[in-house]
Formats: C-alpha cells, sequence, structure tokens
C-alpha cells in the first residue's frame, strides 16, 4: 500500500508510484535505487490556464473604456503567451524566480511582436528603435488620458498600455497563487483591473466584468485547492466533509451582501475618484481640462470652480481658456506650439492682421479655487497685467499658458480688443485664407462618409463662407438636434473622435463638445479654417459692483463647473477668428449670427437663466417651462418609490448587519449538533456536518464557545477535566447560591447544567484519550442527540442565572464568534507586521555582517 505524503509536489498521480516499482523490479541486485523526482502534471497549466481566464474576464469591464472590441484580440494574445509561458517553465520545474523572470521576458517579447515588429529584431526581440517607438506609443497613451473622454477610440498607444498592464497583472497574479502559495490575495490583481473602469465609465465596472472576475478568482481558488491542497485541511484534496457546503453558504453569503451594499451605500459622485471621472493630471478636479472634464462638469450638481468677473462689456462675454486646434481624427487637442511661445502677456498681438475698427473692452477676474494650466480670459486679449508667476502665450490662438504656477488663487485684469462684426462685413470673405497656417484647415483621412454627405448637404447653395458657416449652425441648432448630457453617455458616444461624431450625427443628441466639434470638421470639409475654444458660457450676475480706477463701477458675473463650455471659431480674412454658438439652448447666438430660424430643442441644463448684462436673448416664460419636482413636491412617483426603495433596502442591510453575529453563531451551533445521516455512519465519508466519531469533540467545542460567550473562557493549559469542574463551580451554573445556602441545600444549583457538563466532559475524554470504537455500534446518532440536548440543558442554566446584559451580549455579539472576527481582520496587518519584522532582522544582520567584514579587513 502506497502512501502519499501531504506536502508532495502538486499534480503527482498513482501512476508514478508503479512507475517506480516497475523500475525496482528491472535493477539488478547489487545497483542502487535511482530517485526519480515525480513531475508537476498539469498543476501548472490549469493553473495558467484559470489565471488567463480570470484576467480576461475581468478585462471585459475594460468595454467601455474603449470603444468598441478592437483592443481584445492584442489583449488575448498577450494574456494567453504569457500564461502559457509561465506554465512551461512551471512543468519543466524551473526555479519560481526563473519562472516569473520568464513571464516578463514573454510579455517584452509578445508586446515587441504586436506592436514593434518592424522595430525588432527578428520581428519580436526588442532593439534600440523599439524604445523609440515604444516612447512614442507612451506619449500617444498619455496624451488620451488627458484629452479624451470615455469610451476612447483604441489607438495603438492606449492599447499597449492596456496589454502591458494585463501581462502584468498575470505575472503577479501567478507569483502570488504559486510560488508564495497565497492564491487568495491573488483578487488584488482583478482589483486592480477592475477599479479602473469604475473611476472611469460613468456606469462603473459593469455586472459582465464583475461577475467574469468573480469566476475568475474562483477558478484560481479551486485550481490551487485540487492540486495543491492546504494542509490545514482535515483532508489531503479539495474534497474535504462537508466543504463544498460552506462552499456554497459563504458564497451565497457575500453575493447577498453584494447585491444589498450597493442599494444603501451612494455611488462615488464626488471626490477623488468620483465614477466616470478622469484623473486629473493639473491638480485638483475643480479645473477646466481641454476637452476631458466638460462633460462631469455639466452633470455636477455642486458647481465647483467658481470664477468670477467684472466687465466692461455690455455683450455676453466668453471667457476662453484653451483653443483646441490639432485633430489627428481620434480626438480634438491643444497645440502648445512651444517653438513659438512667448513670455509674458504684459503686451500681446496675434499673428494675422485685424481690422481697424476696434472695440475695446477691460475685465478684472477673479479665479478663486479653479485650478488649470491655461488662464480664462475673454478673447482677444491684448494685455494682461496683476499675474504671479512665469505665463507665456501663444501668438497663433492668444491661449496664455503657465510656466511655472497655475490659475488657483489669482486676481487679474484683461485688456482686450474685437472688430465690430457684423453679417455683411463677413459676407465680404470669399477668400481663401492666406495670412493663418494650413494647420487650421487639414483634417485626418478617416472622415466618415456621414460627416462628408452631412456637410456637403448642408453647405449646398451657400454661397462665401459666411453663408456656408451659417448653413451648418443653422442646421445644428435645429429642431432636428437636441442637447443633451446624458444621451452621449448612454450610447456609448461621450468623446470628440471621428467615430463619435458619426454617432452624433445619428443619434442627433449631445451637448456642447459634439456640437463645436461637428461644427469645427464640417467647417474644414466646406473649405472653412475652424478650431475649438474652451471656457466658460457667460456668467450670472452676483448683483454686486466692482470698483476699479479710472472705471465705472463695473457689474460683477460668476461662472462654475456648469457654466463649462465649448464653441467653434472660424476663420475670415481680415476679421480674424469669429466664434459661432451651434449648440441649442446653450450660451448666447452673437447678432453677426443670428437668423430668425426656428430655436433649437429645449435643453436639459437649467443653468443658463439671466446669462449676461444687456443680452437681449429672450427669457421663456414661466408657463413654458415645467417646474422642477423638488422633494415632495410634485407627483414624482418614481422619485418617492427610489427613496423608499433606498430606505428599504438600507434597513434591511443594518438588520442583516445587526443579526449576522447570532444567525452565524447559530449556523454554527446547529451544525456541531447535528447527528450525521446513517449512510454516513456506515461508511465514514460522503457529505455532512462532520465525521460521525467527531460528535464528542464537536459537541466539547460549543460547550467551550458557550462558557466563553457567558465570561468563562478556557484557558490553554487546563484540562478539559479542570475546565469541567471550574465550569461546574461558577455562577453560571449556580454554584454561588449553593456555597452561600449551606452544603446541606444543593437545590439552589443547576443539577441539570451540572450534569450535563459532567457527562459533556467524560464523552470528549473517552473520545479523545479512549480506545477507537466502531461509530455504528456505539450509536453515534444517539450520542449526538444526547449531547445536543445537554448543551440545551447548559445553556438554558447559563441564561437563568447570568444577568440580562450577559444574555443579550451572548445572543447577539458572542464573544466567541466575534473575537475569531477580529483576528480574521487584523491577520493581514499581523502578515505584514511579520513580513516587516522578518525584513528588518534580515537586514539587520546583513549589517552586522557588513559592518563585522569592515573590522575584520583592518
Amino acid at each position: 500500500m502506497t502512501t502519499t505524503s501531504r506536502h508532495e509536489t502538486p499534480g503527482r498521480t498513482p501512476s508514478a508510484a508503479s512507475a517506480s516499482t516497475g523500475d525496482a523490479s528491472r535493477r539488478g541486485p547489487g545497483q542502487a535505487p535511482r530517485t526519480r523526482k515525480p513531475g508537476p502534471g498539469a498543476y501548472p497549466w490549469a493553473m495558467s490556464a484559470a489565471i488567463a481566464i480570470a484576467v480576461l474576464g475581468t478585462a471585459l469591464s475594460l468595454n467601455g473604456v474603449f470603444r468598441g472590441w478592437a483592443w481584445l484580440v492584442p489583449a488575448i494574445t498577450t494574456v494567453c503567451t504569457v500564461a502559457m509561458t509561465l506554465a512551461a517553465l512551471r512543468a519543466l520545474r524551473a526555479h519560481s524566480l526563473l519562472t516569473t523572470l520568464g513571464g516578463l521576458v514573454s510579455l517584452a517579447f509578445i508586446l515587441a511582436f504586436t506592436f514593434f515588429r518592424q522595430q525588432s529584431i527578428a520581428g519580436f526581440v526588442p532593439a534600440g528603435e523599439t524604445f523609440d517607438q515604444f516612447g512614442k506609443f507612451l506619449k500617444r497613451a498619455g496624451e488620451t488620458l488627458v484629452s479624451e473622454t470615455a469610451p476612447v477610440a483604441p489607438n495603438a498607444g492606449i492599447v499597449f498600455v492596456a496589454c502591458a498592464s494585463l501581462g502584468l497583472v498575470v505575472v503577479l497574479i501567478d507569483a502570488l497563487a504559486v510560488p508564495l502559495g497565497m492564491p487568495a490575495t491573488s483578487g488584488l490583481g482583478l482589483l486592480a483591473v477592475l477599479v479602473f473602469p469604475a473611476t472611469i465609465k460613468p456606469q462603473g465596472a459593469g455586472l459582465l466584468g464583475f461577475l467574469a472576475a468573480a469566476i475568475g478568482f474562483i477558478l484560481i481558488l479551486g485550481c490551487s485547492q485540487w492540486f495543491a491542497p492546504d494542509s490545514r485541511l482535515p483532508t489531503d484534496n479539495a474534497r474535504g466533509t462537508g466543504q463544498l457546503k460552506r462552499s456554497m453558504v459563504i458564497g451565497a453569503v457575500a453575493l447577498v451582501l453584494g447585491l444589498l451594499l450597493p442599494l444603501a451605500i451612494p455611488g462615488f459622485e464626488r471626490g477623488t475618484f468620483p465614477v466616470g471621472s478622469r484623473l486629473n493630471p493639473w491638480g485638483v478636479s475643480n479645473g477646466l481640462n481641454p476637452m476631458i472634464t466638460l462633460g462631469n462638469s455639466l452633470r455636477n450638481p455642486t458647481g465647483d470652480g467658481r470664477i468670477t468677473y467684472a466687465t466692461s462689456s455690455t455683450a455676453p462675454v466668453y471667457l476662453r481658456s484653451v483653443t483646441i486646434d490639432r485633430f489627428d481624427g481620434d480626438t480634438w487637442a491643444p497645440d502648445d506650439r512651444e517653438a513659438s511661445r512667448r513670455l509674458g502677456p504684459g503686451r500681446m498681438a496675434p499673428d494675422y492682421p485685424l481690422p481697424s475698427d476696434l472695440v475695446r473692452q477691460l475685465t478684472v477676474v477673479d479665479t478663486g479655487q479653479f485650478t488649470s494650466p491655461y488662464l480664462p480670459v475673454p478673447y482677444a486679449p491684448t494685455a494682461v497685467n496683476g499675474l504671479s508667476g512665469r505665463w507665456s502665450w501663444d501668438p497663433e490662438t492668444l491661449s496664455i499658458r503657465a510656466e511655472d504656477t497655475n490659475t488657483r488663487n489669482q486676481q487679474y485684469t484683461v485688456y482686450s480688443a474685437l472688430p465690430t462684426l457684423t453679417s455683411a462685413l463677413l459676407s465680404q470673405d470669399n477668400a481663401r485664407p492666406t495670412s493663418i497656417s494650413q494647420d487650421f484647415i487639414q483634417l485626418p483621412s478617416n472622415v466618415p462618409d456621414i460627416v462628408k454627405n452631412t456637410a456637403k448637404t448642408v453647405t449646398a447653395g451657400a454661397n462665401g463662407n459666411y453663408a456656408k458657416a451659417m448653413a451648418i449652425q443653422d442646421y445644428l441648432r435645429s429642431s432636428q438636434f437636441s442637447y443633451s448630457l446624458q444621451a452621449p453617455v448612454q450610447g456609448g458616444y461621450d468623446g470628440n473622435g471621428m467615430s463619435v461624431l458619426a454617432d452624433f450625427l445619428e443619434q442627433k443628441s449631445g451637448y456642447c463638445v459634439h456640437f463645436a466639434s461637428a461644427m469645427a470638421v464640417m467647417a474644414r470639409l466646406a473649405g472653412i479654417p475652424s478650431r475649438i475654444a474652451v471656457g466658460y458660457a457667460p456668467g450670472h450676475s452676483t448683483g454686486v459692483t466692482v470698483a476699479v480706477a479710472g472705471q465705472e463701477p463695473l457689474p460683477e458675473f460668476e461662472v462654475d463647473a456648469r457654466d463649462a463650455h465649448a464653441w467653434p471659431e472660424l476663420y475670415f480674412e481680415g476679421v480674424g477668428w469669429v466664434a459661432f454658438e451651434p449648440t441649442p439652448s446653450r450660451g448666447v447666438v452673437p447678432p453677426y449670427a443670428s437668423e430668425p430660424a426656428s430655436a433649437g430643442s429645449p435643453s436639459t441644463n437649467l443653468h443658463d437663466e439671466n446669462l449676461t448684462p444687456g443680452s437681449s436673448t429672450p427669457q421663456p416664460s414661466a408657463s413654458a417651462v415645467p417646474p422642477l419636482a423638488g422633494p415632495g413636491v410634485g407627483t414624482g412617483t418614481s422619485t418617492g418609490f427610489g427613496t423608499v426603495l433606498y430606505v428599504v433596502a438600507g434597513a434591511l442591510l443594518l438588520a442583516v448587519m445587526a443579526a449576522s453575529p447570532r444567525l452565524v453563531r447559530s449556523a454554527i451551533r446547529a451544525r456541531r449538533l447535528k447527528p450525521p445521516r446513517a449512510g454516513q455512519i456506515r461508511s465514514g465519508g460522503g457529505a455532512g456536518p462532520a465525521p460521525s466519531g467527531d460528535g464528542p469533540a464537536l459537541a466539547w467545542a460549543e460547550l467551550q464557545d458557550l462558557a466563553t460567550d457567558y465570561g468563562i473562557p478556557p484557558v490553554p493549559s487546563e484540562t478539559p477535566r479542570h475546565f469541567a469542574a471550574r465550569l461546574r463551580n461558577s455562577a453560571v451554573l449556580g454554584a454561588s447560591a449553593a456555597a452561600l445556602a449551606g452544603a446541606a441545600d444543593e437545590t439552589a444549583a443547576d443539577n441539570a447544567g451540572q450534569q450535563a457538563v459532567a457527562s459533556l466532559a467524560g464523552d470528549f475524554e473517552r473520545q479523545r484519550y479512549g480506545p477507537p470504537g466502531d461509530p455504528a455500534a456505539n450509536g453515534a446518532a444517539e450520542q449526538a442527540n444526547a449531547a445536543a440536548a445537554r448543551i440545551v440543558a447548559v445553556r438554558a442554566a447559563f441564561r437563568r442565572n447570568a444577568s440580562w446584559i450577559a444574555v443579550l451580549r451572548a445572543d447577539w455579539f458572542p464573544p466567541s464568534l466575534m473575537s475569531r472576527w477580529f483576528q480574521l481582520l487584523w491577520s493581514p496587518f499581523h502578515w505584514l507586521g511579520g513580513i516587516l519584522a522578518a525584513a528588518a532582522r534580515r537586514v539587520a544582520a546583513s549589517s552586522q555582517r557588513l559592518f563585522g567584514s569592515i573590522r575584520w579587513r583592518r
């Protein structure tokens, strides 16, 4: 008979023993036996497959961060290559460190083969050109993170970063699950993948990604336990007695809590990492960054990033922060033109000619807590005074950018000048612009047909650049389009790339980013130079005035994140850049671009009332705008039902949490005292509460926990007999009352409880220290029933003699269970402390050896 050790290499099968027996029969009588190390078997391949399934399943949550599924094929290739390399090295019995290094090398090879094939040696070995291209890919990925909103187009840079990250997660999970022997901690790698879409996508990680991650995590745990079972288990395989039932109970409890918690806990709608946010590389999240936080700013109900300004202008004032003029088909982005930037905005002038008839105005701005590298100013600035720090400006766009500071807590005065624009003046320009860069008219090669056809149809019959611009603006402001902050998010086209623009023209619903991008692209298709300005729409009066030297008191206005806006600017030769307003129900259409056209659809953003002084935009009557339904106002059945649902869910969650110690303690007691089934008694195996011979031990464990709940915990050094004697002489069994009444009066003590404790102790001693017996012959079921009755008697005696506070604590917050939970919560910190202490000891020992060698050399 061959006995397999619990600590054998996972995956060894009985065939190894038979093979060794055959080798012994073939050896001669004088030959020494050869030792053959057992092979790892299927364990490395099964574990690598489980890890690959887990990582790829979790990566499904990235759908919505990336647009479409084009990124999935390289991700599958990368994950499977790394996972199979790790499995092959482990099957060849390579050292754990070499296996991990091999996985990293295979990751580098597959990334080079997938993304840098032409720049690599033999198509997969990284070379010098590979690292140059690697830097370009990282820069492209960084630009995507800064200038795009989810879902982003899966360009090569961002897909490369995603594949590299997933490959590193595979190596991390493999190291945790196999050589370190901590498969449960492998969930940290899967969690790292889930956190990214949870903080980026407005709808969170999604049900599909969460379920795939859970299934993959279970596969890793199951594979580890199947091939390398924990030595602390009562059996050497994953099919131990009652293990399936316990797993199902734990999984069911975790599933219920996972479904109830989101109903009671509000979403991460604000803070450092709100759902649907983008990581802000310029500081706090209340700044305005180009084409990235506009949607979130508009959806922000708190209105962060408040800016106040006072102006001498009687026309609506747009605060322009940055110009977006570089478009590569995937995204609009600012071109800072580092080579041509000039320091000091004390005196500014554009590189293109302006008419002599200019209207000059003065604006005093206080940015408050608004934080951005770009300075919000009215267009077109001629000088800015009062700034702190170093600032530079671009002659092409007049955008002002910080060099060593930001806009936070800046107070400054802006002098600006604009030509007097009329429709007649703009209609005179029909020439192709020659005084500005041709970059403002270039388009990528991937313009969708719907964009080309729409631009051609809309501008058909329009003579001149102004007529074409008005045709595009009127088309976008017509009743065919509607202003919506939620439709792009729900439709998956919340961004500014070409594919997003195509989806927008099909759905005909979006917000300022989509309208501005559509007009800018269609204007370039019509031969008109265009760009996008990002900043703030005209503000709201604060009701106060600001005194400025040499000026009449200026009225003050304010803007915040809800006024964030993007609008197109088109270039007309001899006039300069001219702003248009294609977004319906947003901002103010300038007089030169106003025509008696049909109004656009109503806006979902109601932050546009009382826009600017002197604004001639008619305000809707009170009867035209339905009142907003507040708490307790109107019929609002869905809102009321949602509130009731949240309250009920919260109450249920609190009730479950409060009752969980009692429920768990009762379940443990029932499991310990449940009698074995008849088939289990005969065979001694199968599923069930516990092996039949363990009945007295389980009853004794229940007695110890019961005594702990009522304040008499067992001492590790005492024997079962001593503990039983101490328990029988305690007050919880009425011993003190019997002592006070005298030795002759023993009725005060709980005789039933005393006898039950003595019987439980005797049964445990016979089971633990006596000769083994046949459970069926000894009546295991009858013993279990008797033990349950004795526990009931002891518990009843405890409840009679204990105070009501002790009974309440034992029932609802049992110390025997709470102490285990606290130990479980503290175990990660204890484990980390042990690692740190061991590392400190090794560092100290190394230091001692080093200093000793130095002294010896001296």
